[in-house]
């Protein structure tokens, strides 16, 4: 992928994430509350925490996509999990 356009590919993923965080409450409004998130993140407003939790990890992603780290932390954290050792070999050696 060209530089130009996973740059433009990552600072829209962290638009998202930004409105994630800064719209929690119209995603509250529009997808209803989460119980998991109610449950475990706290008595009221755990649905807003986690949808701002979410909009962080998103603008974290789209960061590393902008500035081509993504591949090297995936590869880093789960990559042995997914790819045998031949597998993960040759995609070390692409990059």
């Amino acid at each position: 992928m060209s530089t130009i356009l996973r740059t433009i590919g990552g600072i829209l993923i962290i638009v998202g994430g930004i409105a994630l965080v800064i719209k929690s409450d119209w995603f509250l409004s529009n997808f209803g509350r989460i119980n998991w998130a109610e449950q475990h993140l706290g008595l009221e407003g755990g649905t807003r925490l986690f949808y701002k939790l979410l909009g962080v990890a998103v603008c974290l992603v789209g960061m590393m996509v902008a500035l081509n780290l993504f591949r090297g932390f995936f590869l880093g954290t789960v990559g042995r999990l997914l790819f045998n050792s031949e597998q993960y070999q040759q995609i070390q050696q692409q990059q």
